[in-house]
């Protein structure tokens, strides 16, 4: 196999070259498993692979729950993307989350650490005074975001707490731009600068350019969509 003698030359480094199911290759850390691409812009043209990944993972996020969306998608694609120490806060125990269904760090070329907090909605975000289905109303997560960004986390390689630097705001749905303008009048100007939003094409266009794939939808009780959807 034309791999072997590669793989020979740079295991002393701790990698690997593999093929990926797109039949390109792709260097992987032995250790961590995370594999070292050049990020792909999202916005080049699809080719037939990744538009096809592209509608099975938007048939996944119409069915999935909030917590898949985390553990499935989010968590996986914020790895790939170089965020380290990423925790889940999850939704058992409601009191301790803070405003915040995860955390995560990033490690400046500096060596400097940004920490981040996001507050997930599996549906729409909207300004709307009225509540419909999975849409969330942006007054919420208004009062969510200010409990993120004034509460410490403890990060246990540093053994102390620390201050979320940033809070990112993710949708399973569409962000409109009632709710975003609703947010940053809401907010002052210092914090107004640490609101980042994510809604479903940026997870779609990050996810679908990425090596990551999902393998399933996760089985639930009495679900008439329980089946698996492969990418």
């Amino acid at each position: 196999m034309a791999l072997n003698p590669l793989n020979r030359a740079i295991k002393r480094e701790a990698f690997e070259a593999f093929y990926h199911q797109d039949d390109q290759c792709y260097l992987r850390h032995i250790g961590t498993g995370t594999v070292a691409i050049e990020p792909a812009s999202p916005h080049r043209p699809l080719t037939a692979a990744e538009t096809e990944k592209k509608t099975r993972l938007v048939e996944y996020l119409d069915q999935c729950s909030e917590d898949d969306l985390i553990e499935v998608v989010l968590l996986p694609l914020f790895r790939q993307l170089g965020f380290a120490r990423i925790t889940s806060t999850g939704h058992k125990e409601k009191a301790l989350e803070y405003g915040k269904d995860i955390w995560m760090k990033f490690v400046l070329p500096t060596q400097h650490v940004l920490y981040f907090g996001i507050q997930v909605k599996k549906g729409k975000l909207d300004a709307s005074g009225v509540t419909k289905g999975s849409q969330a109303n942006v007054a919420e997560i208004h009062n969510q975001v200010l409990m993120m960004l004034g509460h410490e986390i403890f990060d246990p390689e540093l053994s102390k707490r620390v201050l979320v630097d940033h809070a990112f705001i993710v949708a399973g749905g569409e962000i409109s731009k009632a709710a975003r303008n609703w947010i940053g009048n809401k907010l002052d100007q210092s914090k107004r600068s640490q609101i980042l939003f994510m809604d479903r094409e940026d997870i779609i266009n990050l996810f679908v350019v990425s090596p990551l794939t999902v393998s399933k939808v996760p089985k639930k009780p009495h679900d008439p969509f329980n089946e698996t959807i492969p990418f």
